[in-house]
């Protein structure tokens, strides 16, 4: 009697490879990345902006970055265990008007603590990134996952760019409040596309719904002119019974839970250090050498002057972020995700090192735009790794719950490191961050798998 042929998910979407499908999808998921990139470039100009409009001292400054982390530490855990049990949808639909709509009222806060709310809210919609990218993951190959996942972070990379571009264009000429405004405009775009948006395949798969998984992969195959492969689908929906937080510390994953919250923070820690030090490091050298004790005549706050160099520089080191997309894209396939983000991570803290004796400005922004490719190269394949090591039951959690502890991260670097070098302390900063590197690229030698060319799994 002959065996009935059957094929499987991974078989599926191997077989349809990366075509017009897939392409949409990279388009709208990458918009998201894009925007949430655009919201978090804003801390590096909207702080120093108020602080001078409304008197603040530089900890209130600093609290308008940590309380959009705090809220991303909330809607990061809380978007992914959504995602897991309601759909990836509703996950991101939910992030992008929460976004929307808190990002669009900022502009119109009246004071300092209406302003801090709603960036607190928009923090808690920022949170729903790892929902997108892991919802972009499950609809391709994993032959080439590693590439395509770093081709999806080029749009963060031009939503950075953008961002500077805009602060450069409109803070000098309309202020900080039509800023927030524009910058919040990519979400809108995003709402009125969502009708067109598919649930993910791998979604239905891990609920057993069979029939609704193999429509989407129907239409996939249609988008792209090519034919499923013959025989009954199957899928794997009914061999787990553990779902959601619980399997993260389960056996199997326990360790690489705990070491991908450690790294996660310091990745997080690290890429928004360099982000709010390129507005702050070159300008601060400057005012602690002429130790003038008029905080507000610092360079560094004069945010109505196109001239000022807080936006060339934070241009400048935006831009460092595609070769460190381009290298990360070459290393992540070929060598595997755990040697390329230790390695980046490596050559980030030998960037930074010079940096702990004052440099001069044109050497500073070469030294930080080098550790800004770095560090974003290593982001990006901790972004492919992470949901790579979870089944697709608590994909989204595992990846939402280690972006909590990324948060963390983004908490404490305005409040601890960049407070440092505010006070003067620019040496001991950078020796902060350059330790915080080091010893991540220790923990990633300490992961228990390597995950290249390893299929996404539905179960444990």
């Amino acid at each position: 009697m002959e065996e009935e042929r059957v094929f499987t998910l991974d078989d599926a979407i191997e077989s349809l490879g990366f075509g017009r499908f897939q392409c949409l999808i990279l388009v709208y998921a990458g918009m998201s990345w894009m925007a949430e990139a655009m919201e978090m470039m804003l801390l590096s100009f909207v702080g120093p902006a108020v602080e001078q409009l409304w008197d603040l001292s530089p900890r209130q400054e600093s609290t308008i970055s940590s309380v959009v982390f705090a809220g991303m530490m909330i809607g990061a855990y809380s978007w992914g265990v959504l995602s897991d049990s309601k759909g990836r949808r509703i996950g991101f639909f939910a992030t992008a008007v929460i976004t929307f709509i808190a990002g669009f009222l900022s502009s119109f806060a009246p004071n300092y603590y209406a302003l801090l709310f709603l960036r607190a809210l928009v923090g808690i919609g920022l949170g729903g990134g790892p929902v997108v990218s892991s919802w972009f993951m499950e609809f391709v190959p994993a032959p080439n996952r590693g590439t395509l996942m770093v081709i999806f972070s080029v749009f963060w990379t031009l939503g950075s760019i953008l961002e500077a571009i805009l602060a450069w264009t409109i803070m000098p000429r309309l202020g900080w409040r039509w800023l927030l405004g524009v910058s919040s405009t990519p979400l809108l775009f995003l709402l009125i596309f969502y009708p067109l948006v598919p649930e993910s395949p791998r979604y239905y798969a891990a609920k057993g719904d069979t029939a609704s998984a193999l429509a989407i992969l129907k239409k996939m195959a249609a988008a792209n002119k090519l034919e499923l492969p013959q025989g009954r689908f199957v899928c794997s929906g009914d061999k787990h019974d553990e779902e959601g937080f619980a399997v993260l510390f389960s056996p199997p994953l326990l360790r690489s839970t705990i070491l991908l919250w450690l790294v996660f923070f310091a990745n997080a820690f690290t890429y928004y250090g360099l982000v709010l030090l390129a507005s702050q490091l070159s300008s601060q050298q400057t005012r602690c050498k002429l130790a003038s004790p008029a905080r507000k005549n610092s360079p560094l706050l004069h945010s109505g002057d196109s001239k000022d160099p807080v936006f060339r520089d934070v241009l400048i080191t935006s831009c460092a972020e595609l070769p460190g997309l381009m290298i990360a894209a070459a290393m992540v396939d070929y060598y595997g995700r755990k040697v390329s983000m230790a390695v980046l991570f490596i050559f980030c803290g030998l960037f930074l090192s010079p940096l702990v004796s004052p440099q001069p400005e044109g050497v500073t922004t070469f030294l930080l735009f080098g550790a800004r490719a770095c560090i974003m190269g290593s982001f990006t394949i901790l972004y492919v790794y992470a949901p790579e090591v979870y089944p697709t039951s608590s994909r989204t959690t595992g990846l939402g719950t280690a972006n909590s502890f990324a948060r963390i991260g983004g908490i404490l670097c305005p409040l601890v490191a960049v407070a440092l070098v505010r006070t003067c302390h620019h040496s001991l900063a950078i020796m902060l961050f350059t330790l915080v590197s080091a010893m991540a690229a220790a923990l990633i030698f300490s992961f228990p798998i390597e995950t290249k060319g390893r299929a996404l799994t539905d179960v444990v």
